[in-house]
């Protein structure tokens, strides 16, 4: 995985793991690489990777079976929808509208270029 500097690197790990599960790649009850795996396979830190695993539990998005591992939990696709959504709402769309309105851009007329792609 290439990261950016964007955000932290704990962050592009657990967004990656939301975009699996958006895309329908792991369900439920699905076991997701461990913690050592995860930082193995992404060259990161163990404590990088178990930063994303945490802030994914807290989202109610993974549950740790103790001495099994993580899975998927269940409602975790509209959780992980959610999360997502709210992270582009605060994140994202304020440069974005910032920029449309630098540019002269009306809402219509993105509705239009919407429209056409």
């Amino acid at each position: 995985m290439d990261f950016t500097d964007k955000e932290p690197i704990y962050k592009q790990i657990s967004d990656y793991f939301c975009q699996q599960i958006l895309e329908k790649k792991w369900a439920p009850d699905d076991r997701v690489p461990s913690v050592r795996e995860i930082a193995v396979q992404m060259e990161v830190n163990p404590n990088t990777a178990m930063r994303a695993f945490q802030l994914l539990q807290d989202e109610d998005i993974l549950v740790n079976k103790r001495g099994i591992g993580h899975f998927i939990a269940e409602g975790a696709y509209q959780k992980t929808l959610d999360l997502q959504r709210r992270e582009f709402i605060e994140n994202d769309l304020p440069y974005f509208f910032q920029k449309m309105n630098l540019l002269g851009f009306s809402c219509n007329e993105l509705e239009k270029i919407y429209k056409e792609s």
